[in-house]
C-alpha cells in the first residue's frame, strides 16, 4: 500500500482509516485477504480496487433506498495529487459515522452456517424453518439473522432479533431489519438479471450526526455475501462462488486449524480468486 499523508486512525481485517477532519475520513480497501477470522500472508492483488468498484456500484444503485456514507468529495479534493492517482480507485471519502453495534445479516438460501444450523436444530438463529429443506436450497422469505460485531481476531456471533433489539433498542432493531431486508431483496432480483444469485450478504450501518440510519462500510462485494453463478447452481449441492469462498474452500482441504498464521496459498489459487472477484464486477456493473 502506498504511503498516505493522513493518520491512520483504524485498521481492521481488509480497509483502513484515515482522518481528514471531525466529519470525513478516507476509507482505503487493501488486498489484504480474510478467511475464517484470520488475515492470511498473500495479499490479493488488485482484490482492493475491484471491491471498492462493486461496492461504489451497489452505493448508487440503492441510493434511493437510504442514506450511504459518501459525502461527495473526491480523494482528489482531500489528498496530494500524486496519492490521490495511487489510490483513487481503492478509497473513498466517507461521512464519520456512529457504527451500529450489530451486523445485519440477510439470507435468501440455505448454506454456510445457517445450513449447519438447519441441519442440528431445523431453524436458522432460531427462526424455524420449513422441514426438509436441502442445501443451496431458496429460503421460502428472506430472513433477518443479526451478529454481534467481533473485535479483529475473534468471531462474529450469531444473535436472536431478541437480541439485537436488547443491543441496540427495539425501534434502531427494526429499522435495521426493514432496510437490509430492502436492500438485499432489491440487489438479489437486480444481481439474478446478471446471472449471479446472491445467497446471503452482510449490510453495516452507522447514524450520522441528526441519528439518520445510513449505510457504510461495504455493500454486495464478494467478500461480504456469498455470489453464485446462476448457471451452476442446483439444489441440494453447494453452488461453486465468486468469492473468497475459493480460497476458503482450499484452506477446509488443506487440514489447517483455522489458528494463526494460515497457511501460504498457492499462486494459481490467489490468481483465480482475481478471477472470480474481477468476473462479478464485470457481469454486475455489465461492463467486460
Amino acid at each position: 500500500m502506498s504511503a498516505i499523508s493522513l493518520k491512520n486512525i483504524y485498521s481492521g481485517k481488509v480497509r483502513d482509516l484515515y482522518a481528514i477532519d471531525d466529519k470525513r475520513m478516507l476509507m482505503v480497501a487493501s488486498d489484504r485477504l480474510s478467511a475464517f477470522d484470520v488475515i492470511l500472508d498473500d495479499p490479493i492483488p488488485g482484490k482492493g480496487e475491484i471491491l471498492t468498484q462493486i461496492s461504489n456500484f451497489w452505493f448508487g444503485k440503492l441510493s434511493h433506498i437510504m442514506p450511504n456514507h459518501f459525502t461527495g468529495d473526491s480523494v482528489y479534493d482531500v489528498l496530494p495529487q500524486e496519492e490521490a492517482e495511487k489510490l483513487e480507485k481503492r478509497a473513498v471519502v466517507v461521512k464519520r459515522l456512529e457504527p451500529v453495534k450489530v451486523e445485519a445479516i440477510v439470507r435468501g438460501y440455505l448454506a454456510g452456517s445457517g445450513w449447519k444450523d438447519y441441519q442440528k436444530t431445523g431453524s436458522v438463529c432460531g427462526i424455524k424453518l420449513p422441514e426438509g429443506m436441502q442445501e443451496a436450497q431458496q429460503l421460502p422469505e428472506v430472513i433477518f439473522t443479526p451478529s454481534t460485531k467481533a473485535e479483529v481476531g475473534d468471531h462474529d456471533e450469531n444473535i436472536s432479533f431478541e437480541q439485537c433489539e436488547a443491543i441496540i433498542g427495539k425501534e434502531l432493531a427494526a429499522q435495521v431489519r426493514d432496510k437490509a431486508i430492502q436492500l438485499y431483496t432489491e440487489a438479489a432480483e437486480y444481481a439474478k438479471s446478471r446471472g449471479i444469485i446472491i445467497c446471503d450478504t452482510k449490510f453495516e450501518f452507522g447514524l450520522d450526526e441528526n441519528g439518520t440510519l445510513t449505510l457504510m462500510d461495504e455493500v454486495l462485494t464478494p467478500d461480504s455475501s456469498r455470489f453464485w453463478p446462476a448457471d451452476q447452481y442446483q439444489v441440494g449441492s453447494n453452488p461453486p462462488s465468486f468469492d473468497k469462498q475459493f480460497i476458503r474452500d482450499w484452506l477446509e482441504q488443506s487440514g489447517w486449524n483455522k489458528q494463526a498464521p494460515a497457511p501460504r496459498v498457492p499462486a494459481d489459487v490467489v490468481e483465480k480468486t482475481v478471477e472470480k472477484y474481477r468476473e462479478a464486477l464485470n457481469l454486475l456493473s455489465g461492463n467486460s
